[in-house]
């Protein structure tokens, strides 16, 4: 039974290949699986034969998706339909990734899978098509909502953070945009769970679920949290102010949700999936990137 990642060259692909040894993963990353090209990916599939497809591959440059619309529908949706049908053809499973930003942060409660999509941008709005198509194209197919990822590979908010401090760079981070950070390698633990389950006989409850990291926090709370745990390691010498600024006064291209965090209790209940502990992965993270200096 062969694994298949696409996406593998970015930082939850790099995890899932690094984690997945053991269970004979093969991950593909956009140079040699281009999900966009539908023939490209029937010919892979035909040729790896996989009973499992993990889609690490997407379009996450959330500002920049406001102006190329297309380039992220084309990654996010039609990736996503034309890796469902060729899972279809073969016979394969889906296990997706999709995002808390899919919802426009109305809410005062964290988000269950049972709210109703409304995107604020064109980023959550290329991930909540891809999301929309996959019912109907292959039924064997299991999408986990995350938030906030990062990991010690490949860019994200815990690496400019980092990048900011040692460089001296005033910061400035929005406190009034709530989420849940999850760790990458912790979201790749899970789904190389969820595909043993399936390699040993078992089917899975197909659908949606949210698998966020917690506690909730802020952006602001987040960064604090990164500089002090950077602090501890020896990676900085001091820790900086971080000043807390409002959405309205950080002006970006896309607009953001102002509470984004998601429920992780059906995951819970029905994947026995419980929602990784941030704070955790962030040591995990930054303890490599020690070592790694």
């Amino acid at each position: 039974m062969t694994i298949l990642v696409a996406g593998a060259g970015g930082q939850l692909g790099h995890e899932l290949v690094l984690r997945g040894t053991a269970l004979g993963v093969v991950g593909l990353d956009h140079g040699q699986w281009d999900i966009t090209d539908a023939g490209a990916t029937r010919r892979i599939m035909a040729e790896h034969r996989p009973d499992i497809v993990i889609n690490a591959a997407a379009y996450t440059a959330v500002d920049k998706a406001e102006g190329e619309p297309g380039q992220a529908l084309a990654v996010n949706r039609d990736g996503v339909g034309h890796l469902a049908r060729a899972c279809a053809a073969q016979g394969a499973a889906l296990l997706h990734l999709s995002t808390c930003y899919v919802f426009d942060g109305g809410k005062a409660t964290p988000y269950t899978e049972n709210d109703a999509p409304s995107p604020l941008n064109a980023y959550g709005l290329s991930k909540w098509e891809g999301e929309r198509l996959l019912p109907a194209l292959l039924p064997r197919h299991l999408t986990l909502r995350v938030s906030w990822v990062f990991g010690a590979h490949g860019g994200n908010f815990v690496r400019t953070i980092l990048r900011r401090a040692s460089e001296g760079q005033p910061l400035r981070v929005v406190a009034d945009q709530a989420g849940t950070p999850t760790h990458a390698g912790s979201i790749a633990l899970a789904l190389l769970e969820l595909a043993a389950r399936i390699r040993g006989g078992n089917e899975l409850p197909w659908g949606t679920y949210h698998y966020p990291g917690g506690p909730a926090t802020t952006w602001h709370g987040f960064a604090r949290s990164i500089l002090a745990g950077a602090r501890e390691l020896g990676l900085l010498d001091s820790i900086p102010e971080v000043a807390a600024v409002d959405s309205d006064d950080y002006a970006t291209p896309a607009r953001r949700p102002r509470y984004s965090v998601l429920d992780g209790t059906r995951a819970r209940a029905a994947l026995g999936l419980a929602p990784p502990d941030w704070q955790a992965g962030l040591r995990e993270v930054l303890s490599a990137w020690k070592d790694a200096a």
